[in-house]
């Protein structure tokens, strides 16, 4: 819609900016990669930098690292001392995806690692006050309850895409990543160790607090 158009611009023209290199990295990523779109982008780039000044982790996990802007994002308000592990299942994107992250003025707070999340995250032996899914949509329900595993009391996910385009409330779609984003919203709905709520923001951002 136009009017959506107009006011997607609006808040762009009203919030920080986002920076020189955030922007170079946003345009080669849909110049060089498909589906340039899953990339974060200036607003949810900037409320993901914002989460974490506020949250104040000392470590961070990220399933689903793609180009690397979210993760940047984060480092960018990560506290000194504080690191990111990004896990990405796509070896082929590390050749993209690395020199960003080496290059960026936050590359000593971001280790990025190549595999699969699930078998990686529990190799690493770590417990973590903030992750960020963005990953297998199918997955979405095994990557939770790896993640509130090793996720500190206290701790929050956030976990992206989970309004798919509205395809959650379209009852003639039934593919495997709408059912998967599904039973991710069906399961933490119902999660009384967690405290949650969906932020209508781009293509859906589910906040959770770890209560227990």
């Amino acid at each position: 819609m136009v009017e959506t158009d107009k006011i997607d611009e609006y808040i762009l023209q009203h919030i920080d900016k986002e920076g020189d290199y955030m922007h170079r990295l946003w345009r080669a990523t849909q110049l060089h990669l498909l589906y340039g779109r899953m990339a974060s982008g200036h607003l949810q780039g900037r409320l993901l930098k914002m989460l974490v000044g506020m949250i104040r982790p000392k470590l961070v996990l990220e399933l689903g690292t793609y180009s690397g802007y979210s993760a940047l994002c984060m480092a960018e308000g990560l506290e000194d001392g504080a690191h990111l592990h990004t896990v990405e299942v796509n070896d082929e994107q590390e050749d993209f995806t690395l020199p960003w992250l080496k290059n960026s003025p936050w590359a000593d707070k971001i280790t990025m690692h190549i595999g699969d999340a699930l078998e990686v995250v529990p190799r690493l032996g770590l417990r973590f006050d903030m992750a960020f899914i963005d990953a297998d949509k199918r997955k979405y329900v095994e990557y939770y309850e790896m993640v509130m595993g090793c996720l500190n009391v206290g701790g929050y996910i956030l976990a992206d895409n989970t309004l798919w385009d509205g395809h959650v409330v379209d009852d003639e779609i039934h593919d495997a990543q709408t059912e998967g984003i599904r039973a991710f919203n069906d399961r933490v709905a119902q999660d009384e160790r967690v405290e949650k709520v969906i932020l209508p923001l781009r293509d859906g951002l589910t906040l959770i607090k770890k209560i227990k």
